[in-house]
């Protein structure tokens, strides 16, 4: 498995970032909503805050390309509609690319690489 993280941030509104955490609550998702992250390739995924800070955790099988993963579930029913659903919370850091919602985060640290 290959793990990569996003960082993105939230509005800095309270009544925002709680309705953007109990949207993310299973029970009220979109069920097509983790499903499709899974169809699409993705094995696991998290989301943790800190204040108006998201850190997202996606892992998936090493060798598959996730641009062509996110690009595929971004063409799954609901997916998109999601996307501009809760893009109403979220506002992206000056450091993301100008195709990125969510910043890809360099790793510079891991300690299975450490003796």
């Amino acid at each position: 498995m290959k793990r990569t993280c996003f960082a993105l941030d939230l509005k800095d509104d309270k009544k925002l970032i709680t309705a953007y955490e109990n949207i993310h609550k299973p029970e009220n998702i979109w069920p097509e909503i983790p499903k499709g992250i899974r169809d699409g390739g993705i094995h696991d995924m998290q989301i943790y805050r800190i204040g108006t800070h998201l850190f997202m955790i996606a892992e998936y099988v090493e060798g598959t390309d996730l641009n062509e993963i996110f690009k595929a579930i971004g063409q799954m029913p609901k997916q998109y509609i999601w996307a501009e659903f809760v893009a109403q919370f979220q506002q992206k850091l000056k450091e993301a690319g100008p195709k990125e919602h969510w910043a890809e985060m360099k790793q510079i640290f891991a300690l299975t690489d450490c003796k």
